[in-house]
């Protein structure tokens, strides 16, 4: 059974620097042989989000996919010294164990580095709570990382500096090892 990987993409749009990290962390794990699935919570219905509308078909499907999933990366901005609301919306939905027995990794895109600590003290206690009981190496990128090159408004892409590049990759590697120590 080939592997899954879910990526939760928090970006509350396509401009947002977030989807550097989310383009460039699938392209590592499809050129590994692993099928890759993104979810992009801002294209959840709204009110099934916000209402938290656990049976709708749209949350069901999402939901699938994570279940499915051998691992799960968690992208999203810094918003308050956390990931967004958007994102910790979705999260509620997922059924309280729903990240048991998957490796998970979290990337947040911050204004600042003040924000670093944002994974360790705002993140991981929740995802610990679901389940979650091995993380990958987590990724923390400043703005100025992730260079946006705007072709125009619907061909945008990023460029990440060498250095984020090689802590992906490193996060990568992590959830790569970890499935094939665990098969």
């Amino acid at each position: 059974m080939m592997n899954k990987i879910t990526i939760i993409s928090g970006s509350p749009n396509k401009k947002s620097r977030v989807n550097g990290l989310v383009d460039y962390a699938a392209k590592l794990l499809i050129d590994h042989g692993y099928e890759v699935s993104i979810i992009q919570v801002a294209t959840l219905p709204a009110e099934d989000v916000m209402y938290a509308h656990f049976g709708s078909k749209a949350i069901l499907e999402a939901n699938a996919q994570v279940a499915e999933a051998t691992g799960i990366i968690i992208v999203s901005p810094v918003y308050k010294t956390t990931l967004t609301g958007l994102v910790k919306a979705y999260i509620d939905l997922l059924p309280q164990k729903g990240l048991e027995h998957k490796i998970v990794a979290t990337y947040l895109v911050g204004g600042t580095i003040s924000n670093l600590l944002s994974i360790d003290y705002g993140v991981k206690p929740i995802l610990a709570s679901m389940g979650a009981h091995c993380f990958a190496k987590n990724v923390f990128a400043v703005d100025h990382q992730i260079e946006r090159i705007e072709e125009n408004e619907d061909q945008i892409h990023f460029v990440l500096s060498e250095e984020l590049k090689q802590r992906v990759e490193q996060s990568v590697n992590d959830m790569i090892n970890y499935r094939m120590m665990t098969v």
